[in-house]
């Protein structure tokens, strides 16, 4: 009896620890941390990412985050380049699904024109990141974090993956949400197409 009654108090706290969890995600707009094993918006590898163009030429975005070593970065370091801002988590699936086309496509197209700035969302920071960098072979991008998460909510980031893509000021151009095939072609011409403005 004492059995089936705690069993029954713990199902009632499971289901409240839920509750407050979805509550605080769906009418908070500031990041949650979520345990393990709940569920979090990831967009699906059913439907691949579509490139679609920023509505207006807005004002330089300005972003801050860290290098693998933990020092302050910002996008206006990559002042010049044409930038693909990547956001990703290592608990998400298809953004680790397709971190190695973002690596191809930093090998064929990165240089002094263009930077793939993969940014890690993970709270954990440089020791939970560089073990997946490690297993998938990335050799060509550089380690970016973001722990607290504020690049996220500053490209109003809604699911993950999420890339922009930004002219040389700093001005988004266009943005996916969702994975992609970055090194497909289609994907490598709108790049091109933006180094050449």
């Amino acid at each position: 009896m004492n059995l089936r009654l705690l069993r029954l108090v713990l199902s009632f706290l499971l289901v409240m620890l839920a509750s407050v969890l979805v509550a605080l995600v769906v009418f908070d707009r500031e990041p949650v941390a979520i345990p393990v094993g709940v569920p979090v918006p990831v967009a699906s590898m059913s439907a691949l990412g579509k490139f679609v163009p920023a509505t207006t030429r807005g004002e330089p975005l300005e972003l801050r985050f860290q290098d693998a070593v933990g020092a302050a970065r910002n996008l206006a370091a990559f002042h010049g380049r044409v930038v693909l801002i990547n956001l990703w988590a290592t608990w998400c699936a298809p953004c680790i699904t397709e971190m190695p086309a973002l690596d191809r496509l930093q090998a064929k197209l990165g240089g002094a024109d263009f930077e793939i700035v993969a940014i890690a969302l993970d709270r954990q920071g440089e020791p939970l990141v560089r073990p997946f960098f490690d297993k998938l072979a990335l050799t060509r991008l550089a380690l970016y974090l973001d722990p607290s998460n504020a690049v996220s909510r500053d490209l109003e980031a809604r699911a993950l993956p999420i890339s922009v893509l930004v002219d040389r000021d700093g001005r988004e151009i266009g943005r996916v949400v969702g994975p992609a095939e970055w090194d497909a072609p289609e994907f490598a011409q709108i790049v091109r197409a933006a180094m050449a403005r």
